[in-house]
């Protein structure tokens, strides 16, 4: 079943807009490593650092501009995509643009307080890491892959570039990260990808080789998508990921998944729990710690009292096949 997303009437010459928009950046040779939320916010607080100078002071770190900084052509652009917001006698970026593998990617401006914000930052990058290494060393063909949770497509595109034999899909319950991951894709040039509003795997048939997810792994009192991972401590929904991939992955198939865990008193919970799904199963897995303190700003969140810190891991499953 291939099922494209449609996104809503009458924005399909701001997504065309938004695609040029990406076209003219990358003309100008743009790049943007994309920090994270605390560093983002010391760096613009420093002084000078109050209205953009540049391009990438207005698509990176999503400061007030002039006109005359992205210039008229740039500028009427960035009105026909609906990408402008006023601010003062001064304009904004409504949406920010990061640089990854030769690609780049519309998502969120900053702040990212929405609810339905697209986040892109350092555990795109390392996420993006997992895949390349994880495709590197896989054993199977893949004829079929999914990025539960796309966000702004990254995995998902990632996948497509490296597997042009597949079908590959991006699945998310936020329909303004699909209808930017949608852009994206095309901006990237990419024909073999398929854009879907879904929880998990609801609204897709079928087993696949290939399952990868970047979820939401914290908790988080506003409840913001890309942020709440669900449970006393963040891990619902990647355990709900690992649910899912053990019952729809192909003979052979495999699961990557990158998450963060809270480490409690040097024991890993969420380890403990996959182990538990894995037992007498026979499928083979690795699990390595990428990055043994990450946010460690949580730590002050009550919900964290006890927490020795919060870990980036990667978690690989095989489906005997």
């Amino acid at each position: 079943m291939t099922i494209a997303f449609e996104p809503m009437p009458g924005a399909a010459e701001e997504a065309a807009s938004l695609v040029a928009l990406l076209e003219c950046l990358r003309q100008q040779s743009y790049a943007f490593t994309t920090i994270s939320p605390a560093s983002h916010a010391l760096v613009n607080s420093r002084p000078g650092n109050q209205t953009a100078r540049d391009i990438r002071g207005v698509f990176g770190w999503s400061r007030p501009f002039a006109p005359d900084v992205v210039g008229e052509a740039l500028f009427a652009l960035m009105g026909r995509a609906r990408a402008l917001e006023q601010d003062g006698h001064l304009w904004r970026s409504r949406f920010r643009v990061s640089s990854l593998a030769g690609q780049l990617f519309l998502h969120s401006a900053f702040p990212t307080t929405q609810g339905d914000a697209i986040f892109f930052g350092p555990d795109t990058y390392r996420f993006a890491r997992a895949i390349e290494r994880h495709l590197t060393r896989a054993r199977a063909r893949v004829y079929r892959a999914v990025d539960i949770g796309s966000g702004s497509g990254a995995g998902a595109i990632m996948l497509a570039q490296r597997l042009p034999q597949a079908e590959v899909y991006g699945v998310d319950i936020n329909d303004q990260a699909l209808a930017l991951a949608a852009i994206n894709g095309i901006a990237a040039g990419l024909f073999n990808l398929y854009w879907l509003h879904s929880d998990l795997l609801q609204a897709l048939d079928g087993e696949f080789d290939l399952i990868i997810s970047n979820p939401p792994f914290l908790v988080d009192a506003a409840g913001r998508a890309y942020r709440h991972g669900g449970g006393p401590l963040g891990a619902e929904l990647s355990l709900n990921i690992v649910d899912t991939a053990l019952a729809r992955l192909a003979p052979g198939g495999s699961l990557l998944l990158y998450t963060g865990v809270a480490v409690m008193d040097g024991q890993d919970l969420f380890l403990r729990e996959v182990q538990a799904r894995l037992q007498d199963r026979g499928w083979d897995y690795e699990y390595e710690e990428m990055d043994p303190d990450i946010f460690g700003e949580e730590l002050g969140n009550p919900v964290y009292a006890h927490a020795d810190r919060i870990a980036a891991v990667v978690l690989t499953v095989q489906r005997p096949g």
